[in-house]
C-alpha cells in the first residue's frame, strides 16, 4: 500500500461506461388524479357471484374513465355522493364530481387507469365498504398510484358509490436493498505515498441512492476528483453504480457480494472514447476501515497492471 490510486475508490478514469442504456424515471405526477373505485353489485352470496360483479363493475368504471367520459363516471355515484381526493379536496354531488372529472380529462386527455380491488365487506344489506388501489398513467413516463376506500349504498336495487376517499402512495425507498452498504456512510481518508484521498458517502433521494464523492491530492493540490452514485436496479435485482470523474471519464458497475465485501465489475470509457473495464474489490475490515483494489483492468483492449491495495480509514466525528 504505497501509492494512492484514483482507481482504488472505484472512480478509475478507465473504468467507465460501455453500451449502457439508463432509462429516466419521472416521479409520480403531483397534480390531483381522481381515482375512485368502481361501483359493486352485491347479493346474499359472498362468493363467486360477488367477485364476478366486482370485476364486471371495475371494468365498466375503467372503460368510462379511459374514454374520458366524465358524465358516465359521475353516474356511478349516488345523487348526493362525495369524492375526497388525496389532497383533501371534497366534491359533493354528481354535478361537482362530473365537473372535476371533466376538468381532469381536459387537462390529461391521455390518462388511463387500472383498478385493483383489495377487499370488500358488506356492513349491512344496504351498505358495503371497499378498499383497493388504482394506477393512473398520464403518458409514457409519468403517472401515479393511490389507495382508496369506497362506501357503496344500495339505491333502488342498484349499488352506487356514496363516498370515495383517495390517499396517495409514495414511492418505496430502495434503502432496504442497500442496507449492507450503509456502513459506508460517513467520511474516509487514506494517506500514503505522498498523496491523500478524502472521500465522503451519504444517502440521497429518499434513501434510494448512496452518493460517494472523493478528491485525491498531492502536495496540497487536488489532482483528481469524482462522484459515484450507488443504487438498486429492480430489473437485474442487483446493486449498480455510476461513476463520473473530473478527467471526463464515466463508468457503470455491477456489484456482486463476496466474503467480507463486494466485487464491482465496471465498464466504461475515457473522455476520448477509449473503452475500459476493471473489477474493483471492496473489502470491509471493520466499521472503521476498508480496502479497495482495482484488478483485471484493460483500456482499448490492452491489459493493465492491477493497482495496489488502498486502505481507507473512517474520519472520527468530533463531539
Amino acid at each position: 500500500m504505497k501509492t494512492i490510486h484514483v482507481a482504488a475508490f472505484g472512480a478509475l478514469s478507465i473504468a467507465a461506461l460501455v453500451a449502457f442504456d439508463l432509462r429516466a424515471q419521472e416521479p409520480p405526477a403531483t397534480r390531483r388524479i381522481p381515482r375512485p373505485a368502481p361501483p359493486v353489485t352485491l347479493d346474499a352470496d359472498p362468493g363467486t357471484k360477488n367477485q364476478a360483479a366486482i370485476r364486471q363493475s371495475a371494468q365498466a368504471f375503467t372503460d368510462a374513465f379511459n374514454r374520458g367520459d366524465a358524465k358516465a363516471v359521475a353516474a356511478l355515484w349516488t345523487k348526493d355522493g362525495e369524492y375526497i381526493d388525496e389532497t383533501g379536496n371534497r366534491f359533493a354531488g354528481r354535478d361537482a364530481i362530473e365537473k372535476e372529472y371533466a376538468r381532469f380529462f381536459a387537462a390529461q386527455p391521455k390518462a388511463k387507469i387500472s383498478v385493483v380491488v383489495d377487499s370488500l365487506r358488506q356492513v349491512n344489506e344496504n351498505t358495503a365498504v371497499e378498499d383497493g388501489h388504482a394506477m393512473v398513467e398520464l403518458g409514457p413516463a409519468s403517472g401515479g398510484r393511490s389507495q382508496y376506500t369506497a362506501t357503496h349504498s344500495k339505491v333502488d336495487g342498484k349499488w352506487l358509490m356514496s363516498s370515495v376517499r383517495d390517499a396517495s402512495v409514495g414511492s418505496p425507498s430502495a434503502a432496504g436493498e442497500l442496507r449492507d452498504l450503509e456502513w459506508l456512510v460517513g467520511s474516509w481518508i487514506a494517506e500514503e505515498g505522498g498523496g491523500t484521498m478524502e472521500a465522503s458517502c451519504r444517502w440521497i433521494a429518499n434513501k434510494n441512492y448512496l452518493e460517494r464523492t472523493y478528491t485525491v491530492s498531492r502536495d496540497d493540490k487536488v489532482v483528481s476528483s469524482g462522484v459515484q452514485v450507488i443504487g438498486w436496479n429492480p430489473q437485474s435485482r442487483r446493486i449498480q453504480s455510476w461513476v463520473f470523474t473530473s478527467d471526463g471519464g464515466h463508468a457503470v458497475g455491477l456489484w456482486t457480494p463476496r466474503k467480507n465485501g463486494w466485487e464491482i465489475e465496471t465498464r466504461g470509457m475515457t473522455a476520448d472514447g477509449t473503452p475500459t473495464q476493471a473489477v474493483n474489490v471492496l473489502s470491509r475490515i471493520d466499521d472503521r476501515a476498508f480496502s479497495w483494489q482495482s484488478v483485471d483492468r484493460a483500456a482499448g483492449g490492452v491489459s493493465l497492471a492491477d493497482t495496489e491495495e488502498v486502505l481507507l480509514k473512517r474520519v472520527a466525528v468530533r463531539r
